[in-house]
């Protein structure tokens, strides 16, 4: 790694972890919202799904305005829209006519720069100068993980020992690591993804490419993958396991995104010894495996070891389709990372839709619902077969 770009990677580390903060912090306050003030579950629910939504059509519209006002503005920006989003978290609530309006309100401003910051991170690592970029891409999309990791931990320490009615001094504590590492992005050097003499392909020649396509259904299913388990894992721990929420948040959620963690870190270090092709062939054969053992198994410790599993399976996926992408079309530019992110953020919304919605169809039953999923790695695995014979 050139040194110069050194503390870049750094604050792009950092960057994902504040994208774990926008995303993950909200979910762990939402019996708080119900009961402090009288919001329904349905409107709780719409906005998990309007984080969504929005970040969805930041994604699109990245492929446009990126390339337009440039990596700085709107790295900075991102990072700034976070701070803003989790400080109105804690205000807007109380000074909006309508609590939930306010709550809203902070969603939007927080998911906007959530969606900028996935868009941009990636290619911003991509473009740095280093001797084994698959290695430091992983090592990106590991922070994301420890970042969830630490955010479900460290507040619920803050719940136990503070109290959960103190979750705005909480949710301002937050606010702090955007702001200061927006500060520290209006600093470092940002390397250009194309060379000046460069130009990115078009949307029109991207769609063209057949290859592409194959690399947008690779995301749509590792976003997919990752998220149909990660999104149930405390649920289930909770059901199976019959233990507190608490406990389940610790032992699912944080066991499946340790575990995302861990193999991401694990493929950063030992990645130069491994094809990358065949590691991610040997992920989605593991993911496949976790599915089975979570749907199948009569006996809840195992369907939560499978959980753990899944997490370590699916850790590269995510970032390995970025790697795999960058190298197989030339000149993808940014309108490609922003494509796939779009592609990613999708299965992130359809892939735990569809476990809820089997498993409410056979009387609540998660067993049923992920045995329903199993469809994402399947279509995984088919895709990455494709995908080497077209290259090899």
């Amino acid at each position: 790694m050139n040194s110069r770009y050194r503390r870049t990677m750094y604050a792009c580390f950092v960057g994902y972890i504040v994208q774990a903060v926008v995303n993950n912090f909200t979910p762990l306050l939402f019996l708080t919202f119900q009961e402090s003030y009288g919001i329904s579950i349905a409107k709780i629910t719409f906005l998990v799904t309007f984080n969504f939504i929005l970040q969805l059509a930041v994604d699109l519209a990245s492929t446009v305005v990126i390339d337009k006002i440039g990596y700085r503005v709107s790295v900075v920006a991102a990072h700034f829209l976070a701070a803003a989003g989790l400080v109105a978290l804690a205000v807007f609530p109380e000074v909006f006519p309508d609590p939930f309006a306010g709550l809203l309100t902070a969603v939007v401003i927080y998911a906007v720069g959530g969606g900028l910051l996935e868009v941009v991170i990636s290619p911003m690592v991509e473009a740095c100068p280093s001797d084994n970029k698959e290695a430091a891409m992983s090592l990106l999309h590991s922070f994301y993980c420890w970042g969830q990791v630490g955010v479900v931990l460290l507040s619920t320490l803050f719940f136990v020992f503070v109290g959960i009615g103190h979750w705005k001094i909480l949710a301002l504590l937050w606010a702090v690591v955007p702001f200061v590492n927006g500060l520290v992005c209006t600093r470092v050097p940002i390397a250009a993804l194309l060379s000046e003499d460069e130009k990115g392909l078009s949307v029109k020649g991207l769609f063209s490419k057949r290859m592409f396509w194959v690399f947008v259904l690779l995301m749509f299913c590792a976003g997919s993958c990752e998220m149909a388990v990660s999104q149930w894992a405390s649920a289930f721990a909770e059901k199976g396991l019959k233990v507190s929420k608490t406990v389940g948040d610790l032992s699912g959620a944080m066991l499946f995104a340790g575990m995302m963690g861990f193999s991401r870190t694990l493929y950063s270090k030992a990645g130069e010894k491994l094809v990358l092709q065949k590691a991610m062939l040997f992920s989605g054969v593991l993911c496949l495996t976790s599915y089975l053992l979570i749907a199948l198994s009569p006996v809840p410790w195992l369907g939560l070891a499978g959980c753990g599993l899944c997490g370590f399976s699916v850790g590269l996926l995510w970032p390995g389709t970025y790697s795999l992408a960058s190298a197989q079309i030339a000149k993808g530019g940014t309108a490609m990372f922003a494509f796939l992110a779009l592609a990613g953020d999708l299965g992130c919304s359809l892939g735990p839709t569809l476990v809820g919605r089997v498993s409410a169809l056979y009387g609540d039953n998660l067993k049923a619902g992920m045995l329903s999923a199993v469809v994402f790695p399947v279509v995984l695995l088919l895709a990455l077969l494709l995908n080497r014979k077209s290259s090899g």
